[in-house]
């Protein structure tokens, strides 16, 4: 079987999933704990992606048909890595064996990496000067490599670090798990194909991974504050992933002001997950949210995180993001929220990371603060933004000043709108009945 044919063949595995999907029963919280750990000590052994993450599945099947038998061992994620090197080498002798009867020749590869520094690149001292001596931080800074798109960042992580099955993965990015697969086997071969793929990157590579790395789990975690489509509003299991691999960020570079930033901003959105949908799974606005459901200790501890970051070093956009979610976040009640310190603040970002979603949410801020008129005129401009107009949160936004400033028929046409630019149903929902509620008399 030659290489191409090797690596079609994964790619047709990758697109049906199976054996991860029957592994995770028994084991789904140890392959989420340890994927990353596993794939990056057999990354030592060998560059070869794909051969890598099979072995690791073959390992978690082997899991999954030994330890209810025989019990779960007391180190997994040695056991794992244990088996799944067994099944690696296996697979090369074997895959060398049939290139020597096929092309008469040695295929055997030299390893590509030579020690755990050099797994993934080590960045060293890349903000602290402190060590990094975590295999997740390793393998996402691999997945952040410069020679892929932002969006191919975000899936090879959820799938190689997060430990998402494909299926998981593509539904984050409503596609098909097939065209999911051929994205990531194709960002793996991107990986390969580059020069010095696993060499240690430079200081200045390394500051931009870690940058990729930090938008990467935001955008993992925003997918999942609010999905994209379907019934449920929150994919928990996604927001966990994503808070999970910010607190190993955090651990590893302990001083770096922005890496904090995105943990306190994390911690305090996920705090208040238990309020944002009713009974009936339908969504429920921040002013309107039970806050004796929000985990205060959760906030407490995201608000001292910021508070310690925003006084060490240059403030980044992680941290003033931080900074607004803990003003709303300490609020006693919605009237109390101090709109005019958010202003300052989406101001403050809007200086250091100018988009247009951060001018939206200064436009909301600020008919919060100095009234809805004040609000509609910084939001006009934002009408006419081809890419705003497309989404459904310019004209939520748009409705709800509208609906403030007593343009009731103006505020249903807008709410309608947004309902119709969303495949989010309790989003749907929530707009369609906004909608209903500003057309009564």
């Amino acid at each position: 079987m030659s290489a191409a044919q090797r690596s079609e063949e994964r790619q047709r595995r990758a697109s049906k999933g199976p054996r991860i999907e029957r592994a995770s029963k028994p084991g789904g919280d140890v392959w989420r704990e340890h994927t990353a750990d596993v794939l990056a000590a057999l990354l030592r052994r060998t560059g070869d992606f794909g051969a890598c993450e099979d072995a690791v599945q073959e390992a978690l099947l082997a899991a999954a048909e030994q330890w209810p038998r025989e019990g779960r061992p007391d180190d997994p994620k040695a056991w794992l890595v244990r088996v799944a090197s067994r099944r690696l080498i296996d697979a090369q002798r074997s895959a060398a064996a049939r290139e020597r009867r096929e092309e008469g020749e040695s295929r055997s590869a030299a390893p590509l990496l030579e020690g755990s520094r050099a797994a993934v690149g080590d960045p060293g001292g890349l903000v602290d000067g402190s060590p990094v001596d975590d295999d997740t931080l390793r393998m996402a800074m691999l997945c952040a490599h410069p020679d892929l798109s932002d969006a191919t960042r975000v899936a090879l992580i959820l799938r190689a670090v997060a430990g998402l099955t494909t299926a998981q993965v593509a539904a984050c990015f409503l596609v098909p798990e097939a065209t999911m697969a051929q994205r990531i086997s194709r960002a793996k071969a991107t990986i390969r194909a580059s020069e010095a793929p696993f060499a240690p990157p430079t200081q200045e590579d390394a500051v931009a991974r870690l940058h990729a790395v930090r938008h990467v789990v935001y955008l993992a975690f925003t997918a999942g504050h609010t999905s994209a489509a379907g019934d449920a509003l929150v994919d928990v299991d996604l927001q966990r992933e994503a808070l999970r691999l910010a607190e190993r960020l955090h651990r590893a570079l302990p001083r770096d002001p922005e890496t904090a930033g995105l943990l306190a901003l994390l911690l305090i959105d996920h705090a208040r997950s238990a309020a944002r949908a009713d009974a009936a799974g339908d969504l429920v606005p921040l002013d309107a949210q039970d806050r004796s459901l929000w985990d205060h200790d959760a906030i407490a501890r995201g608000v001292r995180i910021v508070e310690d970051a925003l006084v060490r070093g240059a403030v980044g956009p992680f941290q003033l993001q931080a900074a607004i979610a803990a003003v709303h976040g300490e609020a006693p009640t919605a009237a109390d929220t101090d709109w005019e310190q958010v202003v300052v603040l989406y101001r403050m970002l809007l200086r250091i990371a100018p988009a247009p979603v951060v001018e939206l949410n200064l436009a909301a801020a600020v008919g919060m603060a100095q009234g809805a008129a004040a609000g509609l005129v910084a939001l006009e401009p934002l009408l006419e933004d081809p890419a705003l107009a497309r989404g459904h949160r310019v004209h939520a936004v748009h409705a709800h000043l509208l609906e403030r400033a007593g343009r009731r028929e103006e505020a249903c046409a807008a709410y309608l709108l947004a309902a119709s630019r969303t495949q989010s149903i309790p989003e749907q929902r929530y707009l369609n009945r906004r909608a209903s509620e500003s057309a009564l008399p």
